[in-house]
């Protein structure tokens, strides 16, 4: 069980380094910083530059501490708040499966990095050699609800930045600008 909990987390944790260094760099066919600024902007994500960050930050920092097993708790927290925050500006719309651009892959990932929490990084963890491994329901379900809270929280305020730029910065109307 302990080299499943060491795969589990090193593979997962890998793949949200992969996704979150496209975002911030560039890295693996991403889009770079500019490129997840665009994305944010379109999604009402203001300021979509502290967004772009946000969301590369938490995807490589959380992955990197998943892998390692280090906060294990707060690692799981970061990646499914912006796994949430992904189905909630992208993917919902689209129903259930990837193939349709759904949430599929996305609720799979919360749902396996809850049980990684409940279960424990394992002996092979950093938080189990500083003695600080905290698992059980209780901190999986706490985690998730905390990942969750932080997507509703971050969704809200960039729809709120959003509308207080709109107000401050009218686009000029489509007229004028022929003129």
């Amino acid at each position: 069980m302990h080299l499943a909990c060491l795969a589990a987390r090193t593979v997962i944790g890998g793949l949200f380094i992969g996704h979150g260094t496209q975002k911030l760099m560039g890295w693996f066919g991403g889009p770079g910083l500019e490129g997840t600024d665009q994305m944010m902007d379109g999604l009402r994500m203001h300021p979509p530059r502290r967004n772009a960050l946000a969301a590369g930050v938490s995807e490589a920092a959380g992955g990197t501490l998943l892998a390692a097993g280090l906060a294990t708790p707060l690692a799981a927290a970061s990646l499914i708040g912006v796994m949430t925050t992904a189905i909630r500006t992208v993917h919902a719309p689209n129903g259930v499966w990837n193939s349709d651009g759904g949430y599929e892959f996305n609720l799979t990932l919360i749902a396996a990095l809850a049980t990684i929490v409940e279960a424990g990084p394992g002996a092979l963890s950093l938080d189990h050699a500083l003695g600080i491994e905290k698992k059980g329901t209780a901190i999986a379900l706490g985690t998730t609800a905390l990942g969750v809270a932080a997507s509703f929280a971050t969704v809200e305020l960039g729809r709120r930045e959003a509308e207080r730029t709109a107000r401050l910065h009218p686009a000029a109307p489509a007229d004028s600008a022929a003129q």
